[in-house]
């Protein structure tokens, strides 16, 4: 029998991609979920817990890989530090781990830093305990999903008046690009930090909200709002781009325009 495949993070926007695309591949698949679910399409679901560490050494015992894409906006070191004890003692033999562009260069100092922006300093904690784990591991950074940038969006869009944070610009990058990659380095060898993947174009966030507005028909006041502290010096800079690693391939106006496509093609209620 073919060694197991465990999928943290499964049932998530990255998660249920990377699974699809596994299967695909002809891969044997466990997924970890908080929640249980009966076993379906040939896979396997498991239930645990990895801010408490509950359930996960039987979720790992087996396993011949791991890729962790459960996270959330903090306690990715501790979802880390549990998945990591387990699987070192299970003897998994390769870990695949995704992260954020800008992790080790986003400063996060005060409370509004962290508050904002903790994502960044949470992310990199985490890459660390990969790293410090003992097992082997490979490590990838990409830049914001597009499907994050629609739910920002369109709670904004539901105000008169759209506040943008001036001098930001993001590189975001289709989730299914970021599956595929993920998958090709869960069926290679470990690799440490690989070369991050960003989106093929850099936009300021003022760009993003008017791309949404005519692909949704809608007018809005933009109101650029300048946001203080070291993160957001640091993302002005740019450090949250990677413009010498943009191998995405799909844009963010051809994003919307397939979320239309697909939009439209579903029934109606009426």
């Amino acid at each position: 029998m073919e060694p197991l495949i465990l999928l943290t993070g499964g049932t998530g926007t990255l998660g249920k991609r990377v699974l699809r695309r596994l299967r695909d591949a002809g891969k044997e698949v466990r997924v970890l979920s908080r929640q249980s679910h009966p076993p379906r399409d040939g896979v396997e679901y498991v239930t645990g817990d990895l801010d408490t560490g509950a359930g996960i050494d039987a979720a790992v015992s087996g396993i011949a890989t791991i890729v962790h894409c459960a996270g959330g906006p903090k306690g990715d070191p501790d979802k880390a530090r549990h998945l990591v004890r387990a699987a070192s003692a299970a003897g998994v033999g390769h870990l695949v781990y995704i992260s954020v562009v800008g992790a080790e260069r986003v400063p996060v100092a005060g409370l509004l830093d962290r508050a904002m922006f903790g994502y960044f300093a949470s992310k990199r904690a985490a890459e660390l305990v990969v790293a410090d784990s003992g097992l082997p591991w490979t490590t990838l950074r990409a830049t914001q999903f597009y499907d994050l940038i629609l739910i920002v969006v369109r709670a904004l869009a539901k105000l008169p008046v759209m506040p943008t944070l001036a001098g930001f610009r993001f590189q975001p990058v289709d989730s299914d690009e970021v599956a595929a990659r993920l998958v090709e380095l869960a069926l290679g060898e470990p690799a440490g930090l690989v070369p991050d993947l960003a989106g093929p174009k850099v936009y300021t966030m003022g760009e993003l909200i008017r791309g949404y507005l005519r692909a949704t028909n809608r007018r809005r006041l933009i109101l650029p709002l300048w946001m203080p502290g070291t993160a957001a010096r640091a993302l002005r800079a740019g450090a949250n781009l990677a413009p010498q690693h943009a191998t995405g391939q799909r844009t963010w106006e051809e994003f919307l325009a397939r979320r239309r496509r697909v939009a439209a093609a579903q029934p109606s209620d009426r």
